[in-house]
């Protein structure tokens, strides 16, 4: 049975189609979601894209963490529904408080827009575990708000638990502490990224196919979830 994994719309989003076509490269089942809409409809994992929700207003994230569809994968999160974050929805998952630490103003105050290197630090999630420990990927990255910033004990502590999921090699596009690029949480099925794999999944289009393995890896984890 095919796989559904929901992909968030915010009124703002600009990468919930791009998502869903990486969801449907990798072969799964893209499921569009309403943000006023709280049913996720039987989907198996979900997608929170990039984009501007609600404008930025706040602060990014501030008010899509409100959104009815939040307060659903909020509780599904928490009983073990795959989520991820790209960007924006690093930014959301965060104001939910479902990933500690904050993504501030980027330390030079500039958009910042390029293809990035990125160190794959942790493959026991499930977003990752179709990637090698250490292995090194390109993908892009576009934020202005995207400088991740904890306090010094739960820096430790990400570190200590092997939560970072994802380092910035070759230059730190936005200044995060410890060249943070992705975190997750304890139990592993939600993770908050600031680059965008879903933007490297076709030769095309993208600097390589490195995004397509974000995607791939949820339909293993599923595949080996228990029923």
């Amino acid at each position: 049975m095919t796989a559904r994994v929901g992909v968030v719309t915010f009124p703002g989003s600009l990468d919930d189609g791009d998502a869903a076509r990486a969801v449907r490269i990798a072969g799964a089942e893209p499921v569009r979601l309403w943000h006023g809409d709280p049913n996720l409809h039987g989907v198996d994992a979900v997608v929170l894209p990039g984009g501007f929700s609600y404008g930025d207003y706040l602060r990014c994230g501030a008010i899509a963490r409100f959104a009815p569809v939040m307060e659903t994968i909020v509780d599904a999160s928490r009983g073990g529904l795959p989520v991820l974050g790209i960007c924006n929805g690093f930014q959301i998952l965060c104001e939910a408080h479902l990933l500690p630490g904050a993504l501030t103003r980027n330390q030079h105050l500039h958009f910042r827009n390029r293809d990035q290197v990125l160190r794959v630090e942790s493959v026991g999630t499930a977003w990752t575990n179709a990637f090698q420990p250490g292995q090194e990927i390109l993908i892009p990255v576009k934020n202005g708000e995207g400088c991740y910033v904890a306090d010094t004990v739960t820096l430790d502590q990400l570190e200590a638990e092997g939560r970072v999921v994802a380092r910035y090699v070759g230059g730190n596009p936005n200044g995060s502490q410890r060249d943070i690029a992705a975190i997750t949480n304890t139990a592993g099925n939600v993770v908050g990224i600031m680059p965008h794999p879903e933007h490297a999944v076709e030769a095309l289009t993208g600097p390589s196919l490195d995004g397509l393995g974000f995607f791939t890896s949820v339909l293993k984890h599923l595949v080996g979830a228990p029923a």
